[in-house]
């Protein structure tokens, strides 16, 4: 159960992997599964994001160039904006924590624009990214609640990617 804020008290469907595989927004908007963890959804979506990121670029550089990561991470984002909204209305939360393809383009955003970097300096992103995700600051948490449905659940996560780059851009200056 949780209140939401007119103080009604609604039942939260906890997702399952037939519920992900019913629909293929869910299998998207779940992170092909990473969100279904119990325990940090958002941090393993997260690491699912950083590791597919490194195996795709590792495995073939010749095709997964920072030109072509940015047009996945711009198609992702709209793609991403159905996929939460219907996961979200079948959930009955527009911003369910299973749903984590929000963390996983924004991840890829950061990781494609710091490339290349070291496996700390990455390390070092990720940890940024995260607190950035969860802390919410000023106007990422107003956003949020200005911004319902798909478009609000992307578009958090890419301003705690602007944070995280210029927290990682100011640093190289230093």
């Amino acid at each position: 159960m949780t209140t939401l804020e007119q103080g009604q008290t609604v039942q939260i469907k906890r997702p399952t992997s037939r519920f992900m595989l019913a629909h293929p927004a869910h299998i998207l908007a779940q992170g092909f599964g990473s969100g279904l963890s119990r325990i940090m959804p958002g941090t393993v979506g997260t690491l699912f994001g950083w590791l597919s990121f490194y195996v795709l670029s590792t495995r073939w550089p010749l095709l997964f160039t920072p030109q072509v990561w940015l047009a996945i991470i711009v198609v992702g984002f709209f793609i991403g904006i159905w996929a939460c909204e219907i996961t979200g209305r079948d959930l009955g939360i527009a911003d369910h924590g299973s749903m984590v393809w929000d963390e996983i383009i924004a991840i890829w955003l950061v990781l494609v624009l710091v490339m290349p970097a070291s496996f700390t300096y990455q390390c070092w992103a990720f940890v940024l990214f995260r607190f950035f995700d969860m802390v919410k600051p000023p106007p990422i948490r107003q956003l949020e609640r200005r911004y319902k449905g798909g478009f609000g659940v992307m578009w958090d996560d890419i301003m705690a990617a602007f944070y995280t780059l210029l927290v990682l851009a100011l640093w190289r200056m230093i």
